[in-house]
């Protein structure tokens, strides 16, 4: 097996040697000038040394008094640190001993100095001064020798440098470049289509995972182009899903919002998606405001805890949230034993979402549009209607009141009776039938609008009146909420008026028969009555509000005492505000 190294730790290691190259000469370079330093300086002090000697001769002769001023400023710059340079232990044997034979020699010219020899001292002079020029000498063979030391330094790093650079372009061209332009080959052949392939072999790993990578690019694609057809057929399946779903789902949309949207409507979509996606078990829980809930199923119904297997219950139901906002309404609860399409079914569950709170505002606005025309209607009535018979009642007493004594027969007597009684009757009745429709329902909550209209009865009388409302708002619609309004204010006006009783109670609630009871009871005379009102024109309004609820309304005798009128009619089917 072959041992791989890093490409990059290669490079790495050709580009440490050349930097080692580099700062190794640049390293040297600075050592050589660090010891150059002062050269210059130990040259121009040793070649002062001779004018310094000359001038020392002219003071021995001349001026004595300056002359030890001159000995000291000579004897400084004898021993001067750039002189004394020349003792250190890299300096040439020959300049150290140049150097002390200066020193030595100086000693013998001014001991000719102290002691007035100047004779002596200008006989020695000459060969003084030649020393002094062989120090010089000296030095500047020194300095030219560690020039050429940096010359030769320089040279030497260089070639080293070119040969490492060489050696590192043939070794980079063959361990790296052939292999690359390999690759490059292999990577062309891949191009056109031709997957069968060889990669080099190399000992480095990055080359040797590009390689590999090629050669399974290479098999992939050739896989990839065997399965192309399979491939395709899939994406082909998975389309065609796809358009079903969200046929499935417009088909959904437009059949929920064609007609009215009640349960049954929403049972056969539960339906539909359960053969679609073949689940289980689904159904539809909705939530209301007053925290009931109602819980619509499929046409298999729902899962049932007895007779279920252990299978299934293992199975956890997923639920999807009907929400809109920040409101709401409740849940598309799914029991299924194989994975679920979840993308589906948000959809889905959005799509049911929208539609009831579509139908929802269809249904307030209808409610509102509906108030609105009763309300002309009552105008209309007062206006017209409500003038003339005022009208009438005025003329009537105008006229019994122009026909003379003589020709009041009691004929003419009764007949003006019976009409002043019938525009009186027909001006209440109106009144009445103004008061109903001049009730509002300002939202579906039609407890609130009974118990406004049982506060403007109260004010009219001192029956105690009370309402025990338990409906639930969705169990109603909005066209029935004015019938059951109607017919509970027409009830409650009869006990009012003539049952004579101290106390109503209204009990508005669904039975266990899965019906709605509105019960009126007083606890006044009873319902005989009634018999002789059979035909009154308000009982015979009662019982067609009554058919149009799809019910009925009785009118029984409590054991008590005191008179019951019971309303049963089925509830809606629609999920209202939920």
């Amino acid at each position: 097996m072959t041992k791989r190294g890093s490409l990059t730790s290669t490079i790495l290691r050709l580009m440490l040697v050349l930097i080692f190259i580099s700062s190794s000469l640049a390293v040297y370079s600075i050592i050589n000038l660090t010891f150059s330093i002062g050269d210059a300086r130990a040259i121009n002090a040793s070649g002062s040394l001779r004018m310094q000697s000359y001038r020392l001769k002219l003071y021995l002769e001349r001026d004595e008094q300056l002359l030890n001023e001159k000995i000291n400023q000579f004897e400084t710059t004898l021993h001067s640190e750039a002189l004394e340079r020349s003792l250190t232990w890299y300096s040439p044997q020959d300049l150290t001993q140049q150097y002390l034979l200066v020193v030595e020699k100086w000693g013998q010219m001014r001991t000719f100095i102290e002691t007035e020899r100047g004779p002596a001292y200008s006989a020695s002079l000459k060969d003084f001064v030649d020393t002094i020029d062989l120090l010089v000498l000296e030095m500047e063979r020194f300095a030219a020798l560690k020039l050429r030391v940096l010359v030769i330094g320089q040279i030497i790093g260089l070639f080293l440098m070119l040969i490492v650079a060489t050696a590192a372009t043939r070794y980079t061209r063959k361990r790296m470049v052939e292999p690359i332009l390999q690759l490059m080959d292999v990577a062309n052949s891949i191009s056109k289509g031709k997957f069968k392939v060889d990669v080099p072999q190399t000992e480095y790993i990055e080359l040797h995972a590009l390689g590999e990578a090629f050669k399974k690019t290479a098999s992939e694609l050739d896989t990839l182009y065997q399965d192309l057809e399979g491939q395709v057929n899939e994406k082909t399946i998975a389309l065609t899903r796809a358009n079903n779903e969200l046929s499935f789902l417009y088909e959904n949309l437009i059949r929920l919002h064609a007609d009215t949207l009640d349960y049954k409507a929403l049972s056969a979509a539960l339906t539909q998606i359960q053969q679609f996606e073949d689940l289980d078990y689904v159904r539809l829980v909705i939530e209301h405001d007053d925290e009931t809930i109602d819980s619509i199923e499929a046409d298999n119904g729902w899962l049932d805890s007895n007779a279920v297997n252990s299978e299934q219950a293992a199975v956890t139901p997923v639920k999807f949230n009907l929400q809109l906002e920040d409101k709401n309404l409740g849940y598309l609860e799914v029991i299924s034993l194989k994975p679920l399409n979840n993308m589906l079914f948000v959809n889905f569950a959005m799509m049911l979402t929208r539609s009831i709170v579509i139908h929802n505002a269809t249904e307030e606005r209808q409610q509102l549009a509906l108030m609105e025309e009763r309300a002309v209607i009552a105008r209309e009535l007062h206006d017209s209607l409500g003038q003339l018979l005022s009208y009438l009642k005025i003329q009537v007493s105008l006229l019994r009141k122009k026909i003379e004594p003589s020709c009041m027969t009691q004929d003419v007597e009764t007949q003006l009776i019976d009409i002043n009684d019938g525009v009186s009757t027909a001006y209440g009745q109106l009144r009445e039938l103004l008061s109903t429709f001049r009730l509002t329902i300002k939202d579906p909550n039609l407890g609130q609008a009974i118990e406004v209209m049982l506060a403007q009865l109260r004010k009219q009388t001192g029956i105690i009146i009370e309402l025990n409302y338990q409906l639930s708002p969705h169990l109603l619609a909005a066209k029935q909420h004015i019938h059951v309004l109607q017919l509970t204010r027409e009830a409650t006006i009869n006990a009012i008026k003539h049952a004579k009783p101290s106390r109503i109670e209204i009990d508005c609630f669904l039975a266990d028969s899965d019906m709605i009871h509105i019960n009126i009871k007083d606890d006044g005379i009873g319902v005989s009555h009634l018999k002789e009102r059979d035909q009154h024109f308000g009982i015979g309004i009662m019982y067609e509000r009554a058919t149009k609820l799809h019910g009925t309304v009785k009118f029984d005798n409590n054991p008590q005492g005191g008179t019951t009128v019971s309303l049963v009619f089925p509830p809606q089917q629609e999920p209202l505000n939920g």
